[in-house]
């Protein structure tokens, strides 16, 4: 490749990767701000990992609060049918991707965004074109690091297991291209990409008993219809912080917790026999999780290590399986728990969730913070990462994360004001009523100490 310095670009802030979050984060720098941005990214167009993502995939939360601060996705409106039926839309991966084409071309258009596709940012001001080699030297006065959460989905890496010759191991994108070839299925993974793959097929009339479905966890999900904002903000999301804090505070153990959390029906679980020990903000639908109940043949052996032909060894045993099964394998880690580093630091900015899997809305509050504050300390102590959770004890830790920052940003009158008018902030509700928001702020206030209290004490036994 040639090391020709084609080009020198300068700019206020040099953002590494045109994802989600990068999107996110420099929309807010445009829309109050006057900088100038340089971002390097190296797929051929923006949108990350939704660029590789499953065709079937969809969001985990309404549309109408993922995306960018000052552009709406999607129209508003309530799924009429299907597993979603009487919520808020969810956004797939074309209509994710075109949406943030769109955003892209609103910057570039704005003469103050010099964007950089097929780059692959080599550190220290430096770019290489992944096409031609050419090299970028930018110059910025910081660097945002948006790759750092580091996502992944199944297309973008192979299985971390072994997969034998003459075995059928695919990622669940090559499910739309099937044309009637298999009879039996094998899905590997627990998440949300095994909750849609073995959705795809039952939709698609797979007999449940042709599905085999490999365990390694059990998982904690939530039921979406807690998390609706908007017109159904009062009744959703407020009245469920509510329910949830309460359960917190009057528990007794962490058993009691979950069991008080999960009749309350904040959390859900596929099987109500099994006490689950994953926790990683899946979201399902009462209707889909009576879906994937008829899938009866369930492994819980552990990982998978090995896949050969008519044999699949896990960690505590082996099972037989059919000549010619599918494997789809499910096991990639989306977003998998990175160590918490200062979101400022210096002429370094590190994107990094400031709320419980709310990553555009974390990327959008710290642009925010950047452009309206400027001791780095308060900058740091309003911005404190709540790492992405993992096991069934992160739903505790990062319940006191966010109730720390909670506390935090209502004590600032105008990061209050900044957090009700933002349109990524499914939580806060422009809408609603001072009465309301006097009568929830103080109810949560007495319920929130004894929950701290809880949760600082279960999590330090």
């Amino acid at each position: 490749m040639s090391d020709q310095r084609a080009n020198t670009h300068a700019a206020d802030y040099l953002v590494i990767g045109a994802g989600a979050m990068g999107m996110a984060f420099t929309d807010v720098l445009m829309t109050e701000s006057d900088a100038s941005v340089v971002i390097v990214d190296r797929y051929n167009q923006p949108g990350g990992h939704w660029n590789y993502a499953y065709p079937f995939v969809r969001l985990h939360q309404p549309s109408h609060f993922y995306g960018v601060n000052s552009l709406p996705l999607g129209s508003d409106t309530f799924d009429s049918s299907g597993l979603n039926q009487g919520l808020y839309e969810l956004a797939g991966k074309n209509e994710i991707c075109a949406y943030l084409e769109q955003v892209m071309k609103g910057f570039i258009e704005s003469g103050r965004v010099r964007y950089l596709p097929m780059c692959e940012y080599l550190g220290d001001g430096e770019a290489c074109s992944l096409v031609s080699g050419a090299r970028h030297s930018l110059l910025a006065n910081k660097t945002v690091d948006a790759s750092y959460m580091n996502v992944n989905v199944p297309s973008m890496r192979a299985p971390a297991y072994e997969v034998g010759d003459g075995v059928s191991c695919v990622p669940p994108n090559a499910l739309a291209r099937l044309a009637g070839q298999h009879q039996d299925y094998v899905i590997v993974g627990a998440g949300k990409t095994a909750v849609d793959s073995c959705l795809f097929l039952l939709e698609n009339q797979v007999n449940p008993d042709r599905i085999t479905w490999i365990k390694p966890r059990d998982s904690w999900m939530l039921d979406r219809a807690k998390i609706q904002s908007a017109d159904l903000f009062e009744t959703s999301i407020r009245l469920s912080t509510l329910v949830q804090m309460r359960a917190v505070a009057e528990s007794e153990s962490i058993d009691d917790l979950f069991e008080r959390i999960s009749a309350a029906g904040q959390l859900i679980r596929i099987d109500d026999t099994v006490q689950p020990t994953m926790y990683r903000c899946a979201t399902v639908t009462r209707m889909e999780i009576d879906e994937l109940r008829r899938i009866e043949n369930v492994v819980r052996l552990g990982r998978v290590k090995r896949i050969e032909p008519g044999e699949i060894v896990l960690e505590q045993g082996s099972i037989e399986v059919e000549p010619g099964t599918l494997h789809i394998d499910c096991t990639a880690d989306g977003l998998e728990r990175r160590p918490a580093k200062p979101v400022f630091d210096g002429n370094q900015i590190t994107l990094q969730s400031v709320r419980t899997c709310q990553q555009v809305f974390s990327a959008a509050f710290i642009a925010h913070v950047e452009v309206a504050q400027e001791d780095e300390k308060s900058k740091n102590e309003v911005c404190t990462p709540v790492p992405h959770p993992d096991t069934d004890l992160d739903y505790l830790r990062n319940q006191l994360a966010d109730l720390v920052n909670g506390v935090r940003w209502n004590e600032d009158a105008s990061l209050k004001s900044w957090l009700k008018s933002s349109r990524l902030d499914g939580f806060s509700s422009a809408a609603a009523s001072e009465e309301s928001d006097g009568a929830f702020e103080a109810e949560l206030e007495n319920l929130a100490l004894n929950a701290a209290v809880k949760l600082q004490s279960y999590l330090s036994a």
